[in-house]
């Protein structure tokens, strides 16, 4: 199996409908050995099933703001689990009425949180686990089309996901003389507890089911795919890409339809037939 004898730690699955549970599952069906993190005692509640169903008793408390969880976070995996293989970062936040209404209106206090939650928390995550990521090993972020282009109701997290993805760039560089590789994945709209804060998003992923090339959304088995293969040495000379796994969504400079008030869907090119 492409993953036999890796071993890796998952940050942010939030339950099973997450993409960061998604690509785990992925790797631990290639071999990988797993180990997980929680934010507080009611994530924990939802991270201990998943990393029991996939053959883990491994889970560290970990708030990616809080310095004494990153310093000690080394320390502990190295005794439970010694050197692993790759990291996933699946960790974004951004305060509820930063998503809401204009970006111009958003405080300085939504903004910090934001981009220290989001985008920062990559950078210290990584040189927290750095002492026992293997030469050879990966880093994996997720951001999503909005860090490229403007998306509605996105807002200030569209700004934090432009500066994760730069980010992966610096970072790519950084950790490239350790043979250590930094990726991303962009993913389309997906139904996790992270998308149920942001405004229409039924009209979003119906938007994007009818005008994506493969005239579908993807789902977290897509994206875990994508996932296990950019941590795995099947991805060996990839890094500081951004890689989308959207249906082919980003390609599109023009959509194919429009969709109604009533959910319809109607060809944007039969409107101007004559």
């Amino acid at each position: 199996m492409v993953m036999n004898g890796k071993k890796g730690l998952i940050v942010g699955v939030a339950n099973k409908m997450s993409i960061a549970y998604g690509i785990a599952k992925a790797c631990k069906d290639q071999g990988a050995t797993l180990a997980f993190t929680f934010l507080n005692d009611a994530i924990k509640k939802r991270v201990e099933p998943i990393a029991t169903e996939l053959g883990s008793s491994l889970i560290y408390e970990l708030d990616v703001n809080n310095k004494e969880h990153l310093d000690s976070l080394a320390s502990k995996i190295k005794a439970d689990f010694g050197d692993i293989d790759f990291i996933v970062h699946a960790v974004a936040y951004a305060p509820k009425e930063a998503l809401e209404g204009e970006f111009i209106d958003t405080t300085k206090e939504a903004f910090d949180v934001a981009m220290g939650t989001s985008v920062y928390s990559l950078i210290s995550l990584t040189k927290a686990v750095l002492p026992v990521l293997k030469e050879g090993g990966s880093v994996l972020t997720l951001s999503y089309l909005g860090g490229a282009k403007f998306m509605p109701h996105y807002n200030v997290m569209g700004v934090a996901k432009a500066a994760l993805e730069s980010s992966v760039r610096y970072l790519a560089r950084d950790l490239g003389k350790k043979n250590i590789r930094v990726n991303a994945i962009s993913a389309g709209p997906i139904k996790t507890l992270a998308a149920s804060g942001i405004g229409d998003f039924k009209m979003i992923l119906k938007w994007n089911e009818c005008n994506a090339p493969l005239k579908r959304n993807v789902s977290i088995d897509d994206v875990g795919k994508s996932g296990m293969y950019l941590l795995s040495d099947l991805a060996s000379g990839v890094t500081g890409e951004i890689h989308y796994v959207d249906s082919g969504y980003n390609i599109m400079g023009m959509g194919d339809a429009v969709v109604g008030e009533n959910g319809s869907t109607v060809l944007a090119w039969d409107k101007f037939k004559e």
